[in-house]
């Protein structure tokens, strides 16, 4: 539609409203879905197996969650009134929410008790949208670019487990599955290095396609499950029945409402970055609303609660593909892998090694991208290294330990477990200690202050 900016520099159109041909569409939107789809199914198969759900049932909760994914990600790409951040950003369901989930859906209340705490939540984070987006001002290059390394930091372990099988594989760590990662990386590199600049820029999916293509012959796959998956899968409102409200399991899911905020903002801020379309206080709080009202569909609709995907950060920042109808064009794709299973087993059937491969690149660039960032701040004669440090040291705790807190009460684990949320709020503080407590804000509080402005 607009690809020639250049043509109409009175009103230039801006790389995260320009819309890509179709084709390019299709296979920058496939590259998307392929990055997050294994974190997209992983909560409810992990909540769905705990509860000891039926084969049937599982299947079911899969469908029903790639089809709010994609919705959900069509109302944070293209929006509608205060809802969505209009900038290229996939959505999932978040991690956070498992352990308070498994122990409100194992302890009796079963799935109707997640469901209903799951409204309450989303109807939380659409009523919290405008307070944390006048945070905004505590989240200079400082805080942010700490935060961006952090969350790419915390990812690469997935990588990690997926280049060796998968966690729970039977060969976890085999050479053969080692080998294939390692391959799948070193064609997207070289695709990447090499390609024409179409091909470099589905660099991920051209590595992913061709892992594939080695992956079957030597026996990584197996498409059985395409066969006995249904052709077309609808899923209705409150399939497991009327929702139940519990007090404690609201609380509980309360509590990762404000992680997933807090995990969201950091996503936004670093895609804002990347594209050049700073995020603003009042764009944070229409994307934050649009998490909320995904959430509450997520309830309605027998899924999990919903946040921005940090996998796909890494994946606008490697490729520099910003449109934000790229994404909106993965969120069609996974409304049809909803739809359709049949499709959505064809998707899973890629296997866990070939992800790892191109895994280590997207997540090891958003952690690049957090040192970009804190290329800008000043480190001499403040204190904003230990800042760094400090608030590093804290979000990977939980990622290189991750039962350390498991003495600790549900509440703080379902915080202070999520290395994204911790660094976050470590950050944060520390910021507020060193750089703007009365007597203590010398150059760095001057310095990162007039920054945020500028990033």
């Amino acid at each position: 539609m607009a690809t020639t900016a250049p043509a109409h520099p009175v009103h230039p159109v801006h790389p995260v409203d320009e819309v890509p041909p179709v084709r390019h569409l299709a296979a920058f939107g496939l590259q998307h879905v392929l990055a997050m789809y294994a974190g997209a199914v992983a909560v409810p198969l992990i909540v769905g197996g705990a509860m000891k759900l039926s084969p049937a049932d599982l299947a079911y909760l899969i469908t029903a969650d790639l089809l709010v994914c994609g919705i959900a990600t069509l109302i944070q790409c293209v929006g509608f009134w205060r809802f969505g951040v209009r900038l290229p950003i996939m959505q999932g369901c978040t991690f956070a929410a498992v352990s308070p989930m498994v122990l409100i859906g194992t302890t009796g209340g079963g799935l109707p008790a997640i469901y209903g705490s799951v409204i309450v939540a989303g109807l939380a984070i659409v009523l919290l949208a405008p307070v944390f987006g006048r945070l905004l001002r505590f989240f200079p290059p400082l805080v942010t670019g700490t935060v961006i390394l952090i969350i790419g930091v915390s990812l690469l372990p997935v990588a990690g487990n997926w280049a060796a099988g998968g966690v729970g594989a039977k060969d976890f760590g085999a050479p053969k599955n080692l080998a294939l990662a390692g391959f799948v990386l070193a064609v997207v590199l070289a695709v990447q290095r090499f390609a024409p600049p179409f091909l470099a820029r589905i660099a991920v999916l051209v590595g992913i396609a061709v892992g594939l293509a080695v992956a079957v012959p030597f026996g990584f796959t197996d498409f059985g499950g395409v066969g006995d998956a249904d052709w077309v899968g609808i899923s209705t409102p409150f399939h497991f029945g009327t929702p139940t409200f519990h007090a404690s399991a609201i609380v509980s899911m309360l509590v990762v409402a404000l992680v997933t905020m807090t995990e969201t903002t950091g996503d936004l801020i670093a895609v804002g970055e990347m594209t050049d379309r700073k995020v603003e206080p009042r764009t944070l709080a229409d994307g934050l609303r649009a998490d909320g009202l995904s959430t509450v569909l997520g309830g309605v609709f027998n899924t999990f609660p919903y946040t921005a995907f940090a996998q796909n950060v890494g994946l606008v920042g490697m490729t520099r593909v910003r449109s934000r109808w790229v994404v909106a064009t993965a969120g069609g794709i996974l409304v049809l892998l909803g739809l359709l299973p049949k499709l959505g087993a064809v998707v899973a059937a890629v296997p866990a090694p070939v992800l790892g491969g191109a895994g280590l690149v997207m997540f090891g660039t958003v952690a690049a991208s957090g040192l970009r960032t804190l290329a800008e701040v000043d480190f001499k004669g403040n204190n904003n290294l230990t800042v760094v440090a400090v608030s590093v040291a804290v979000g990977m705790l939980p990622v290189g330990v991750p039962t350390i807190y498991a003495k600790f009460p549900d509440w703080f684990q379902t915080v202070m477990n999520s290395g994204i949320s911790a660094g976050c709020l470590t950050a944060i503080v520390l910021n507020l200690l060193f750089n703007h407590l009365p007597g203590k804000a010398g150059s760095a509080g001057a310095a990162a202050e007039p920054k945020a402005a500028s990033v």
